[in-house]
């Protein structure tokens, strides 16, 4: 670790595109410290990356983020390591959950760990982020109506109602809600980009990211066996007839996972900040994800939810 010139953290890089983009950036950057945060890492995917690329500088480390005190342990172990300085935090992980269920902290569960787990990380961890640290946020084009992903369209009326769904809107299916924490990953990337613009002294970036429909990723785990079926076994054989009968944006995890890693740590786009990629391009997000109130919406109320007192909610909203 000694020999490390930086690190990049990897949310969700235990498996699927994670693991891809951490992959990619083992072999293409030996000389950061690459470390992969997950839940569980069943298939011991560092020592598998480390095993495929002879440099040995993975190492996994366990992180819930469906549980905000588990987050916070996270970050006070993390401190006390002494990994060099962070030169890419990955916002990777993602769980589509189908039926209405809240986490420990009273937060729809979909909402919690695809938004709020990780913005209380990036919280924490902004003490150890370089001066030229790029901030990196997976979403997805199913944030978008526009693009007809198939998904219920996306749906902001505000932050609370996602955290405490109504009685009408608990009505709405797991699929929609993944869609609209899709929405927030981006609004929430445009309302730190605004902050990073305002802030003096700091050089980091922040983008969003859409892979694409990856078919064979954990992500219809909570689904029926059959569709778990389709998914993992009939369609990865058949994403070039995908792309032609439904959309090009279809990708293997492979793919879009070095499609990710060139955004973490690519020389072409060290110094792009408040985009959204839809692979290797920039390309306009939906017409909600750009509404600036809703961006404050949501930023305020993630910032007030997420701190423990007083002065952490200002050192949280001053970035």
């Amino acid at each position: 670790m000694s020999k490390s010139t930086g690190t990049v953290l990897v949310t969700g890089g235990t498996a699927g595109m994670g693991y891809e983009c951490a992959l990619k950036i083992a072999q293409q950057c030996p000389q950061y410290q690459v470390l992969i945060a997950s839940r569980s890492n069943n298939d011991n995917a560092a020592v598998s990356i480390n095993q495929r690329t002879g440099h040995r500088n993975v190492e996994y480390l366990t992180l819930d983020l469906s549980n905000l005190v588990r987050v916070r342990s996270f970050a006070a172990d993390y401190a006390k390591k002494g990994y060099p300085q962070i030169k890419a935090l990955v916002l990777n992980a993602g769980l589509q959950i189908l039926d209405l269920n809240y986490t420990e902290d009273k937060i729809e569960s979909t909402f919690a760990i695809n938004h709020v787990g990780h913005a209380l990380l990036f919280y924490l961890m902004r003490t150890y982020l370089a001066e030229d640290a790029r901030i990196l946020i997976t979403s997805s084009g199913t944030h978008d109506p526009a693009q007809k992903s198939g998904l219920p369209d996306a749906v902001y009326n505000s932050a609370e109602e996602l955290a405490q769904p109504t009685k009408e809107t608990g009505k709405y299916s797991g699929r929609q809600r993944y869609a609209t924490s899709k929405l927030c990953n981006i609004m929430w990337m445009y309302a730190l980009h605004r902050r990073l613009e305002r802030t003096s002294g700091k050089k980091w970036t922040v983008n969003a990211f859409d892979p694409g429909l990856m078919p064979g990723t954990g992500l219809t785990r909570e689904a029926p066996a059959i569709l778990q079926f389709i998914w993992h076994k009939i369609m990865p054989r058949t994403i070039w007839l995908l792309r032609l009968l439904v959309s090009p944006n279809i990708h293997s995890p492979r793919d879009s996972g070095a499609s990710l890693a060139r955004l973490a740590v690519g020389d072409d786009v060290k110094q792009v900040s408040g985009k959204y990629y839809e692979g290797q391009r920039p390309i306009p997000s939906s017409k909600d994800s750009q509404v600036v109130e809703k961006q404050e919406d949501l930023w305020e109320w993630t910032v007030e939810r997420v701190a423990k007192d007083d002065q952490e909610r200002r050192d949280f909203e001053n970035v």
